[in-house]
């Protein structure tokens, strides 16, 4: 068993030090480090440096000032300067040397100059023994006019003591808050991981292929509540795209069997007369008409796929939808009165906005193509655009038999087609076009009931709102 457990240490180490949250908390904990360095030797400046420059000062103004009363009064005033400063020092700090040009001494406390005295040096450092103790102290010699050496120092054992005592805390302190990063950090990724534990289960379930599983909320309104309602928010549009990926399976396998068995057995027609030239001639223009139906189903279903992907956004510039609402006018105008309905069209001079031209043309030819088809001979479609605010807001209406609530809630659905328009020629894809160009354009759309027109049948308005930017 300590075999095993040996073995596993090593793993758990480099799991720990492999997590990203641990490796992020290390970091903060390490910026925690720095920010406690650079205060110590803040504080480190601010007292044992500040100590150090006092006692130099210190021992610079009383080697000036003995080098002043030297210049006044030769050695013999120095001599009475430092014995006078001597007898006026209680804690028996200060240290004085004067040696005559001969190097004989003449006055001071201490009995020699530092073993590694030279010519050329000022400052000195040297250990002394006073009282039978030793102690460290620090000197400035300085050579007199006449050839005389002065030194004057400070005893700064007292000083060492303090600065020691002062390292020693600091060492601590650095221990203390090295072992508190590390736990911080322990800590702290033990958290994420607790608070990512519910997101990353949900992950491994959905990887699993369970799509049913959503991330836990505990109600806090963090980032992590947010991640959360997020990652759901995704597993709920992947699930829907997953359904309509089904139902356009389903759809095109339905839709398109009838059209294909319909070739096929016109084909197997002409076979069967192709002695008769005129029968085989309809038989295959027939066929080559049902596959050109299956031909443009795909392509409105790759139309609607490249729309939907966003790949027509580079084709965005400012237009002028006025222009194309007139060419959209002209060319189902006469369709209309082909079935002896009016085309009645209604907006301003001009409808400034930014757009791919030839998508929101296609997307108000299948709404006109749409209205055409569902009202009755007499009827009357209304072509509307105008502003609303800083948009444009467009409406296509129709006095068909129009849409149930339920019905509008699918309507746009690849594929979809409503109980009374079974009946009519279309594959269900032209008011899935025409989301996906306004989704496209950042704008909205929705349907309305359009003007009365008969006992059962209200009509139907459909309404797009465009941003103009």
């Amino acid at each position: 068993m300590a075999h095993r457990r040996s073995r596993q240490t090593p793993g758990a180490l480099w799991q720990l030090l492999a997590s990203a949250s641990f490796r992020f908390a290390l970091f903060f904990a390490l910026l925690f480090l720095l920010a406690g360095l650079a205060f110590s030797g803040v504080l480190w400046w601010g007292t044992a440096g500040a100590l150090e420059r006092q006692i130099d000062a210190a021992i610079r103004a009383d080697s000036v000032g003995l080098a002043e009363r030297w210049r006044d009064g030769g050695d013999p005033a120095v001599v009475d300067a430092i014995g006078e400063r001597l007898a006026l020092d209680a804690e028996d700090q200060t240290l004085y040397l004067l040696l005559d040009p001969a190097r004989r001494r003449l006055a001071g406390n201490l009995e020699r100059l530092p073993d590694v005295y030279e010519a050329n040096a000022q400052w000195y450092g040297m250990t002394v023994e006073r009282d039978g103790v030793q102690s460290e102290a620090r000197l400035l010699v300085q050579t007199l006019p006449d050839n005389s050496l002065l030194a004057v120092g400070r005893d700064i054992s007292e000083k060492i003591r303090l600065r020691e005592l002062l390292t020693e805390g600091l060492a601590w302190a650095a221990g203390v808050a090295i072992i508190l990063a590390f736990l911080g950090a322990w800590m702290l990724r033990r958290a994420l991981q607790e608070r990512l534990a519910p997101a990353t289960a949900t992950a491994a379930l959905i990887a699993g292929g369970d799509l049913s599983p959503r991330v836990p909320l505990s109600g806090h309104d963090d980032e992590f509540e947010q991640l959360g309602r997020s990652m759901n928010t995704m597993l709920d549009r992947i699930a829907h795209l997953m359904e309509g990926v089904r139902g356009v399976s389903d759809a095109i396998a339905h839709d398109l069997r009838t059209p294909i068995a319909r070739a096929r057995s016109r084909l197997e027609e002409s076979l069967e007369s192709s002695d008769d030239p005129v029968a085989l001639k309809g038989a295959l223009e027939r066929g080559i008409a049902d596959l050109d139906n299956v031909t443009r189903v795909f392509q409105a279903v790759l139309r609607i796929a490249e729309v939907e992907a966003g790949a027509r956004r580079a084709a965005f510039a400012p237009l002028d939808l006025v222009p194309l609402l007139a060419d959209a006018a002209e060319l189902y105008g006469a369709n209309a009165e082909e079935k002896a309905q009016t085309l009645a069209t209604d907006w301003p001079d001009s409808l400034p906005l930014t757009g791919d031209r030839d998508l929101l043309l296609q997307a108000v030819a299948n709404l006109l193509d749409n209205a055409v088809k569902f009202t009755g001979p007499g009827g009357t479609i209304r072509l509307q655009a105008g502003w609303e605010g800083d948009a444009v807001l467009l409406r296509v209406c129709d006095e068909g038999p129009g849409l149930s609530p339920e019905d509008r809630a699918r309507v746009g659905e690849r594929f979809f087609r409503a109980d009374q328009s079974r009946n009519t020629p279309g594959s269900g894809l032209g008011l899935s076009l025409v989301r996906a160009v306004v989704t496209l354009h950042r704008g909205t759309l929705w349907f309305e009931d359009g003007h009365e027109a008969g006992p059962g049948r209200p009509g139907l308005a459909v309404c797009i709102r465009l941003p103009t930017a």
